[in-house]
């Protein structure tokens, strides 16, 4: 059975354009004319028409581009009306598609009142006029649609014998079967099939084997998307939290099994909610794994919870009520907005894999669900030169994204103090350098080590460079040179820490623009705090990141200090104020 809209390109324009398909119209593309509106035909357009002729046939046509995209997306109501009829559609292209006749005849008592119900419902539905041809295979099927015919079974070949060869849809074999003679569908299949292969080859034999009418392809039926939510109604709503922990569990267990029965697995799961005032919840869940029945029915309870108690906030902050319903729950709705094939999960060898950390992750998601997604992050090592830009917090069950490409390189501690390093360029044109000559640590404790140097090797001119070179030369993942090699802080300060640094002499220490040192340091006061002497240090290491961008540009020089009391700490200078930025243990 072939559903077929005549004049479709011109319909679809219709339908998203609003260009009156009563009119003169052709839909051109190439500058050929593809489909015409019934006017368009009765002032002489035809398919082919190049775009001038047909201006000079018909001068008051209205020409549309062809789009595709247009006419799919106008189609698909008509393949919905269809299915609402018939199911196991096929899409042949926009504006036709075919569907098994045994079905529907047998349902609507025949094969002629099949096709009328599909007509009537399809103009009824969409306002769209069609055509149902009904033959042995799509090819025949689709011809007779042309007409509105009903060919019996096993009439087929007869049908498609008094037919012209255009009718193939191939207009250069077309022109070559009428120079040999060969003008209808019938003359061509009564030639030998080799012969056919012989001198038409694949494409030929294919279109000898359509013309006979043995066209046994079988249907590609578009199957509708399962609809996988779960909902349930409730006659009182839920307002207590026992009762809301009975109905997430059926709910989820309820999901799981529809999940389970197509063979699919949750991964993001959103949890709908309606109260009885008609106030709309809607929350969702991330999973980095695969959600099971008792996964699922623990995020509804805990967002459940969430909602009906409210507890995440105290009493007088903003915004404490506003998450919170102004009624019971009348109606939840589980939706899987994220499913993959489950293929299964390989055990452990010795029993369950990964036990504890499931634990771990339901009890976070669980804060999650009261204090919300932002109440436990993780961090995720990535790019920069600063420790605070090599690290990101994520939401827990968030994907685990850095902020910047890369990860920056450690560099094993050295012995001894480093020398100095010439300057190199970063990967988004920022300059760093490794200390000045003129850097030296103090005393005899363990040194920091050198800055890492960028593997390009090229001094920096001055200070600054095209940073070109150094990213060709990085490969995929690019270097962040002037970055703090290991071992890292262990504590990053959300926000630098004011600090003084002296020298003996208890002179203020100062860097110039050549990277001289003043003075070594020899203490440190962070805040009001007391001093510190300082009994080894390194630096500085200076950068100058996005000076193309006064806004955001950054210019300062770090320093490793060793305290006296056993402690180290990363200091930065910059515009002549000394911080702390990160601590070491």
């Amino acid at each position: 059975m072939f559903v077929w809209c005549p004049d479709w390109p011109v319909i679809a324009a219709e339908i998203v354009d609003g260009t009156p398909a009563s009119t003169p119209v052709a839909v051109l593309h190439a500058g050929r004319v593809v489909a015409c509106s019934e006017a368009a035909r009765a002032d002489g357009i035809r398919r082919g028409l190049r775009r001038r002729e047909a201006q000079s046939r018909c001068p008051g046509l209205t020409v549309v581009d062809h789009d595709p995209g247009r006419d799919a997306r106008a189609f698909e109501p008509v393949l919905a009306a269809v299915e609402e009829v018939a199911v196991g559609v096929e899409v042949i292209r926009p504006g036709a598609c075919a569907l098994a006749a045994r079905g529907p005849a047998r349902y609507f008592g025949g094969e002629e009142p099949a096709a009328e119900r599909i007509v009537e419902h399809v103009a009824q539905a969409c306002a769209v006029e069609s055509q149902v041809g009904i033959a042995d295979g799509v090819f025949g099927a689709g011809l007779a649609a042309r007409t509105g015919q009903v060919v019996p079974p096993g009439d087929t070949p007869r049908f498609l014998a008094g037919l012209p060869v255009e009718a193939l849809g191939r207009p250069p074999l077309a022109d070559l079967l009428r120079r040999l003679g060969v003008r209808t569908l019938g003359d061509f299949a009564a030639l030998p099939a080799a012969d056919v292969l012989a001198r038409f080859g694949f494409d030929g034999i294919l279109a000898h084997r359509l013309a006979a009418g043995r066209d046994h392809r079988p249907l590609a039926a578009r199957r509708p998307p399962p609809d996988l939510a779960v909902t349930e109604t409730y006659d009182e709503p839920l307002e207590r939290v026992d009762v809301a922990a009975f109905a997430a569990r059926s709910l989820a267990e309820r999901l799981h099994d529809t999940l389970a029965g197509h063979g699919l697995a949750c991964t993001r799961l959103v949890v709908e909610a309606v109260t009885a005032h008609g106030q709309e919840l809607h929350r969702v869940w991330r999973h980095d794994g695969l959600l099971t029945a008792a996964a699922i029915s623990d995020r509804v309870r805990w967002q459940l919870e969430g909602w009906l108690t409210a507890a995440g906030r105290r009493p007088g902050a903003a915004g404490a009520t506003a998450s919170r319903p102004t009624a019971g729950i009348l109606r939840l709705r589980l939706v899987p907005d994220g499913v993959l094939a489950h293929v299964g999960l390989q055990p452990g060898l010795w029993g369950e894999t990964g036990a504890g950390r499931d634990r771990a992750h339901r009890a976070l998601s669980r804060v999650q669900g009261i204090l919300g997604p932002e109440s436990v992050v993780t961090p995720v090592p990535g790019g920069g030169r600063s420790p605070h830009d090599q690290v990101r917090l994520v939401p827990w069950g968030d994907e685990r994204v850095p902020a910047r490409p890369g990860n920056p390189a450690a560099a094993p501690g050295l012995p001894a103090l480093p020398a100095a390093t010439p300057a190199e360029d970063g990967p988004a044109g920022s300059v760093s350098a490794a200390p000045a000559a003129g850097g030296v640590s103090a005393g005899s404790a363990p040194a920091f080590p050198a800055a890492q140097p960028d593997p390009v090797g090229g001094r920096s001119g001055g200070g600054r460079r095209a940073a070109g070179r150094s990213r060709a030369a990085a490969g995929p993942v690019p270097p962040w040179p002037g970055s703090l090699p290991a071992p890292h802080p262990a504590v990053v300060l959300p926000e630098p820490l004011p600090a003084t640094v002296h020298d003996a002499a208890g002179e203020p220490v100062t860097v110039s623009a050549r990277l001289a040192v003043s003075a070594p340091p020899a203490r440190v006061t962070v805040g009001n705090g007391t001093p510190v002497g300082i009994v080894g240090w390194a630096g500085p290491w200076p950068v100058d990141e996005r000076w193309w961008a006064p806004a955001e540009a950054r210019r300062r020089a770090r320093f490793q200090v060793l305290l006296a009391d056993g402690g180290g700490l990363l200091l930065a200078l910059s515009g002549g104020r000394w911080s702390v930025e990160a601590v070491y243990d």
